[in-house]
């Protein structure tokens, strides 16, 4: 048996004719894939990265952005959606995050796990920014993030790193064979007494650090089916706790999620997958005037459910014809209890939650005529809203709230269509356009919040109304390789988002600041992207820069202002030592513009610039000592900023050090 993998940058290990060859990948991208902006990160990218951490990784593509700047360790978990090309605006991810094919954000929140998805567990990461959903399935407005898993490497792998600060974080992979498939056992562990998030001078007797303590385990399994199909499973469980700004003000998430997947690799090739989703998260929030007890989010369990066929018949006359219909529901449940925070009585206790549906149906037909290739593909998604409902009872029991909010159903259709030329070795064109489809998530339906900081409190009210978002977008971009040892890329692009959803300010006093998710006319982003990289030797530098003119236009107040939580620039370079097998050194320079936290531009976020180092050197016997260091310049980088005396930071400067084996 060989055991090989098609992702790009992992590589490929060729089979003799006579052996039974297990990949563990999905089908191969087709051609056509060159027509859109796209970046791959391979498995030297994902083990090298200063926190250990996949949203560190992806920080690499310039243009990515979560809702705040913090990473697992310090983000309330609720707020963590994926988001490129400035068109974010709040937690939910407006892009499309697959991990094996199975679409990875949280049912409710639609924020992704980034700590049940370790680094060392993926072989590659592609990145394609823009939108249109094709087959990937709806919900891809800015973009995609597709994860695949490694591929078998040696039997056993791990890594044991402390830090400056006395954390931890523990990795292990157990890689067997079993018969002509293998499996991969995985387990991490991570956990601290965690940095502060409040500057010195903000810092009172209830200020804590960000402690966090998570794990995930994961069991996967690939075997052959005969001689050209192939079964692949996998389950995943993760439990993540986190502390932020206030003691006591402590965030609890985990899931369990199980995906089975068929895949043929005949003349007729086909994808069949199934998954199931079951997470859970708990919030309290701490009143920053008396410091204690506002809000206890005790339950909040969620469900998702979902499948995908895709056919590709062999049509033959340099067409992959792409046929297939895929299905989601997801479905989420709130239970909270609010307190009077002056006097911690119960105040109030609420039940929210509601279904979404997606079935859809699509084709795309990709044609390769010499140095030509061309795209189309066209989907009819068939969605639904129903089951919202938001209820409260007084804290003497009686109901004071009983609303049942009226199901929603309808089709849309969106498509995307592209075109690569080739005009030289070393140079191609490319353009395409793009229409995309996002349902708003049932947090965003249902759920209301309120936060309380510097004596004023913030209310962010649901909206059961919300329709869904629609993207058209347009771009072009230049390749060029005009030596094997440079390659340069450039993209313009044009992309409008109808139907935002934005928390709008809709009445301010000086105590109270009341908001509500809002569909706003339209966030319109144009910019350009731009990619360089240098191989010498040893040495190879490459970076990416994202620069963005991102506005809203609706007709309220918000109208010529840029969205929350979008920097205009954002870029990145490293440069990187490989002189011999198992010898690495990275040196990386991160940059983010200000941005703002509000949607009236009134809290400007100071821009950041982080320096991040990683270092492997082998010690023999399949072990190396590895060398970690982020924001190597302890600059002060704020991840939210509600005036100069509420501000929270991110992860200070930090030292790690450690053994890796078998990787």
């Amino acid at each position: 048996m060989t055991i090989c993998a098609l992702a790009g940058g992992v590589p490929v290990a060729q089979a003799q004719e006579s052996e039974l060859t297990v990949i563990g990948q999905p089908l191969p991208p087709s051609a056509a894939q060159g027509a859109y902006s796209s970046q791959t990160l391979g498995r030297d990218a994902l083990m090298a990265a200063p926190s250990g951490r996949i949203e560190d990784v992806l920080g690499n593509v310039a243009g990515f952005q979560q809702f705040r700047r913090s990473d697992s360790r310090s983000a309330n978990p609720s707020a963590q959606g994926a988001n490129l090309r400035a068109l974010g605006g709040n937690a939910a991810s407006r892009t499309l995050v697959l991990l094996d094919g199975v679409p990875m954000a949280d049912p409710m929140f639609g924020a992704v796990p980034w700590s049940a998805m370790a680094p060392e567990r993926l072989g590659a990461i592609r990145v394609t920014r823009g939108g249109g959903s094709g087959a990937f399935g709806a919900g891809a407005v800015a973009g995609t993030i597709e994860m695949e898993s490694a591929p078998r490497g040696s039997l056993m792998q791990g890594e044991a790193a402390v830090n400056d600060r006395g954390e931890s974080s523990l990795t292990g992979m157990l890689s067997p064979r079993l018969g002509a498939g293998f499996a991969q056992v995985s387990g991490r562990w991570d956990r601290g007494a965690g940095f502060w998030t409040t500057p010195v001078d903000q810092r009172v007797p209830a200020s804590a650090k960000a402690r966090f303590d998570s794990w995930s385990a994961s069991a996967r399994a690939v075997a052959p089916i005969g001689t050209d199909m192939e079964l692949q499973g996998r389950v995943t469980a993760y439990d993540d706790h986190r502390t932020l700004r206030f003691a006591g003000a402590n965030s609890h998430a985990s899931g369990e999620d199980a995906s089975l997947r068929l895949i043929g690799r005949g003349r007729w090739k086909f994808d069949l997958l199934g998954y199931l989703q079951d997470r859970g998260f708990s919030n309290i929030t701490i009143s920053a005037t008396t410091f204690r007890t506002s809000l206890d989010q005790r339950q909040t369990p969620a469900t998702g459910l979902g499948g995908k066929l895709e056919i590709r018949p062999p049509v033959g006359g340099g067409h992959v014809l792409r046929l297939g219909a895929d299905w989601r529901r997801a479905q989420g449940d709130l239970s909270e209890v609010a307190y009077n925070a002056a006097t911690g009585a119960v105040t109030a206790y609420r039940n929210a939650g509601g279904r979404n549906e997606d079935k859809g149906l699509f084709v795309e037909d990709d044609w390769q005529q010499g140095p030509l290739t061309l795209t189309l593909g066209l989907r009819a998604d068939r969605w639904s809203v129903d089951g919202g409902y938001n209820t409260a009872r007084s804290a003497a029991g009686v109901v004071t709230q009983d609303l049942r909010h009226a199901s929603r159903a309808d089709w849309a259709v969106t498509g995307r269509g592209g075109a690569l030329l080739k005009l030289a070795d070393g140079a191609s064109l490319r353009a395409s356009a793009y229409t995309g489809l996002r349902q708003p998530t049932i947090n965003e339906l249902y759920r209301s919040f309120s936060l309380v900081a510097s004596g004023v409190t913030t209310v962010t009210n649901a909206n059961p109304l919300l329709a869904n978002e629609k993207l058209e977008g347009y771009e072009a971009g230049l390749d060029l390789a005009p030596a094997p040892w440079l390659k340069l890329s450039a993209t313009a692009f044009i992309n409008r988002l109808g139907n935002a959803i934005a928390n709008v300010t809709i009445a301010q006093t000086a105590t109270t600041i009341t908001r509500q998710r809002q569909n706003v006319d339209a966030i319109r982003a144009k910019g350009v992207e731009l990619a360089a990289s240098v191989h010498a030797g040893a040495w190879s530098m490459e970076g990416s820069m994202a620069l963005t003119d991102s506005v809203v236009r609706t007709s309220g107040a918000m109208n010529g202002m840029r969205p929350s939580q979008t920097p205009r620039v954002s870029a990145n370079v490293q440069a990187r030592w490989q002189p011999a097998k198992g010898w690495q050194a990275v040196l990386g320079l991160r940059h983010v513009g200000p941005q703002y936290e509000d949607d009236l531009q009134v809290f400007r976020m100071a821009p950041a610039t982080t320096l991040n180092a990683f270092v492997q050197a082998p010690l023999g016997h399949g072990a190396s000592l590895i060398l970690r260091g982020e924001n190597l310049g302890d600059a002060a980088v704020q991840t939210r900023y509600q005036g100069a005396n509420s501000i929270d930071l991110a992860a200070p400067r930090t030292v790690w050090a450690g053994i890796r084996f078998g990787g």
